[in-house]
């Protein structure tokens, strides 16, 4: 094990190839697709999206190009799309202005939200979306925003798939994301010192992720972002003591290195999932540890800021039909079905959450 208790997993995040619901005419190919994707958010939920048939490999490098000509820009230049001068969240924040857990993140950031009808700057997420004036940055990156949408529902659908829904319960799961309160980061890294303790993005129960899905391109830093894994589910010679674990209050685990991999991107589930399985899926703590320099996007694809959040009828039958042979089983089953979670508006949720996320205490979303 490496110091801190960071391990590379003995088996990596699955691979799993969107090309079939892309395509419409393999229905083989989409229940297979939807079987892994149900099969990784089980065990770990997080896993790689092969997305070569949706986004030319040149797409996200440009836009890495764009990113970095922003950030390179003189402080004075940055500011002046700065998200004070909106709703505390639609904009760019500078160094160490985003907050985790009370201690300032590594990285500055441009955040961007669904427009709204009608905006009102001083109301928090209400505002107007704030663009670099460098040439093609808009353009190139609202086809991005639209490419991801598309590619959000298309997940949807197979992980509603590989739940068992029903026809009739995939519309009613369609119907709250159909007009998805979408969240786009552009987050610009600089490298850490060496012997900086801290995180670039930290490691804490409210960093996981709030809402649906999360689909990251990433960088080519490798070593950079980490996800922590139950220890039942990481094969290690010798466990030792966890970086996490019981000095933070969490079950037995270990961080284990999420590498970029060509033509993909990196599908994480939120706190939504969670609630809409009834803990079958659990969203996972991850943190940015970055000593390179470089940026990466996640694109945040969100349930309709007025959905209604609830347990699915289809997870509850998995729940209640899972087999009860070994003793852990049960135990798991004896917890998750017992338990059902409350429901919720996600716009409510949200608001929740980003009241205390900035050192300015503005709104932001992680």
């Amino acid at each position: 094990m490496s110091p801190g208790g960071v391990v590379k997993a003995a088996s990596t995040l699955p691979i799993i190839n969107i090309a079939p619901w892309i395509e419409g005419h393999d229905h083989k190919g989409r229940l297979s697709t939807a079987a892994a994707i149900h099969a990784a958010c089980l065990e770990f939920c997080f896993f790689y999206l092969d997305v070569t048939s949706f986004i030319p490999p040149g797409e996200p490098e440009e836009l890495s190009r764009l990113a970095r000509e922003f950030f390179n820009l003189p402080q004075e230049e940055k500011d002046k799309i700065s998200m004070n001068n909106q709703d505390h969240a639609r904009g760019y924040q500078r160094l160490k202005e985003n907050v985790t857990m009370g201690m300032a993140d590594n990285h500055e950031a441009i955040d961007f939200y669904r427009p709204v009808e009608v905006p009102e700057r001083g109301k928090v997420l209400w505002g107007e979306n704030q663009w670099p004036s460098i040439p093609g940055f808009r353009e190139k990156y609202e086809a991005w925003t639209n490419k991801m949408k598309e590619l959000g529902c298309l997940v949807m659908h197979a992980m509603a798939t590989g739940l068992g829904m029903t026809d009739t319960e995939w519309e009613d799961l369609k119907a709250k994301v159909d007009d998805s309160f979408w969240v786009m980061r552009i987050i610009g890294y600089p490298p850490l010192p060496n012997d900086d303790d801290g995180f670039s993005c930290g490691a804490h129960n409210i960093s996981r992720d709030y809402g649906c899905l999360t689909l990251l391109w990433a960088d080519p830093t490798h070593g950079a972002l980490q996800v922590f894994v139950p220890q039942q589910f990481v094969a290690i010679e010798s466990p030792g003591p966890s970086a996490l674990g019981r000095e933070e209050g969490l079950e037995e685990g270990i961080w284990t290195t999420v590498d970029p991999v060509p033509g993909c991107l990196v599908c994480n589930i939120g706190e939504m999932w969670e609630i809409w399985t009834n803990g079958l899926y659990k969203s996972t703590l991850h943190r940015v540890i970055h000593r390179g320099s470089n940026y990466r996007i996640p694109f945040f694809f969100e349930p309709n800021f007025d959905a209604r959040v609830a347990p699915l009828a289809a997870a509850r039958r998995i729940q209640e039909d899972l087999n009860l042979t070994s003793e852990k089983k049960r135990h798991t089953v004896e917890q998750t079905s017992k338990k059902i979670y409350e429901p919720t508006i996600y716009g409510d949720f949200l608001l929740k959450k980003v009241g205390s996320n900035f050192a300015t205490g503005g709104g932001k979303y992680d």
